[in-house]
């Protein structure tokens, strides 16, 4: 790949989600926005080989979109009888005015989201479309977060957006009293647009700083917009929480760190203070939610000045409230690993077992690297190499590869 296509790609990976938001606001249709991107990103292939990259690659792509817009408009032209020409020649000022051009970006995003999340669309396909359109993910990744065949989620995005345009979903932020039919799938998305950039499903970089930032963001509006809300408090916690180890998850040679080995100087102090604060407000409305305790889980780490200092069994304690209340296969994954670290290896590796026995986990490559540390610690090295070699098998990050490399050659030595 050439330094023009990298720069493209780097640009469509940072801006895309603002860029198509803009377009849909300005054109009504997530056809022809995504239609318009396509083509300015496909045109600055060509243009920035042959004049150089501009000062602000995004805006030069945003203008360029909304020109594609005004042809697209024209070209329909022609098929208007007259009765639409007034109508027609102010959508075409619209999509083309100054006015339009400076208007702050900010809430598109928000609008877009909600626009995704509306109560008409299946909640499965409201999560994955917002993440396909505004988070710039590929269905490839989308599927990975939610454990689907590719070919099944895609379908879910085009029923998607089919509904969008037959059912003329509004392009807003819904008022305070509709607010509510919409939350949950919203935060929902901010934290799996979160998980993708913290720690990304596939690519050389642990971390894509680009998506975490955004999701904080788009979270920090969200509390905005529902103050006294504690589920939105609570997830914007969790965010800042996880986000204050971004330095620390991995060596300046690029090698995995894991919790239990970071340098916790690198950690940021101001977002644990900020997360901390604010799971505590959340907490005080005595009405804890999955985000609520989840962000008390991350709190707990956090709080922790050395690894040996967590207080595994209060965690424990909190991933059994939360599976309770709301529990998946990830979710029991992760109250096993506590009771491992709280009680005793052989109870948690025993609670990993019989999770792995209903097969829901076998595709994700963290049972199985959860599965062999167990092992590991117990000093059972040949059936923990079996397990990372099947984590292996599954994971497609570079980082967390290597990694998992690393642990193999590691028990290679001490199995032998």
């Amino acid at each position: 790949m050439d330094d023009h296509h990298a720069t493209v790609e780097s640009v469509f990976r940072n801006e895309s989600g603002r860029i198509i938001a803009g377009l849909i606001r300005v054109s009504h249709s997530f056809d022809l926005a995504e239609e318009a991107m396509q083509d300015a990103f496909a045109a600055a292939v060509v243009s920035w080989r042959a004049e150089g990259v501009p000062a602000n690659p995004a805006a030069w792509i945003t203008a360029t979109a909304r020109r594609k817009l005004i042809d697209y408009a024209r070209r329909e032209q022609t098929r208007r009888n007259k009765e639409d020409q007034l109508l027609y020649e102010y959508a075409l000022r619209s999509i083309a005015s100054e006015e339009e051009m400076s208007r702050p970006f900010e809430d598109d995003r928000l609008r877009l989201i909600f626009t995704c999340c509306h109560p008409a669309i299946n909640k499965e396909a409201q999560i994955a479309l917002t993440l396909r359109t505004l988070g710039g993910l590929t269905t490839p990744e989308i599927a990975r977060a939610f454990l689907l065949p590719e070919s099944t989620l895609a379908q879910r995005l085009v029923r998607a957006q089919r509904k969008i345009q037959q059912a003329r979903i509004p392009y807003e932020v819904p008022a305070p009293d509709r607010l509510p039919e919409r939350l949950s799938a919203v935060q929902a998305v901010l934290y799996l647009i979160f998980n993708e950039g913290y720690s990304a499903s596939s690519g050389d970089n642990l971390v894509r700083r680009e998506l975490c930032a955004e999701a904080i963001r788009l979270a920090r509006t969200l509390t905005e917009l529902t103050p006294d809300n504690p589920e939105s408090m609570a997830l914007l916690a969790l965010m800042l929480l996880h986000d204050s180890r971004r330095d620390a998850r991995s060596s300046r040679d690029g090698q995995l760190v894991t919790l239990e080995e970071q340098d916790r100087s690198l950690w940021h102090l101001d977002q644990i203070a900020e997360g901390t604060q604010l799971v505590e407000r959340a907490l005080g409305r005595r009405s804890a939610g999955p985000y609520q305790l989840q962000a008390a889980i991350a709190a707990v780490h956090a709080e922790a000045r050395t690894a040996a200092e967590t207080d595994w069994k209060q965690i424990a304690a909190l991933y059994g409230i939360l599976n309770a209340s709301q529990g998946s296969p990830i979710v029991s994954l992760n109250h096993a690993v506590a009771i491992a670290m709280s009680e005793s290896l052989e109870r948690g590796l025993a609670l990993i077992d019989s999770l792995g026995s209903s097969g829901e986990l076998d595709s994700y490559h963290l049972y199985h690297a959860a599965r062999a540390d167990l092992l590991r610690r117990m000093g059972r090295y040949r059936e923990a190499l079996e397990s990372y070699n099947h984590g292996l098998a599954l994971t497609t990050n570079a980082v967390e590869l290597r990694y998992l490399h690393r642990r193999i050659s590691e028990l290679d030595v001490l199995a032998s």
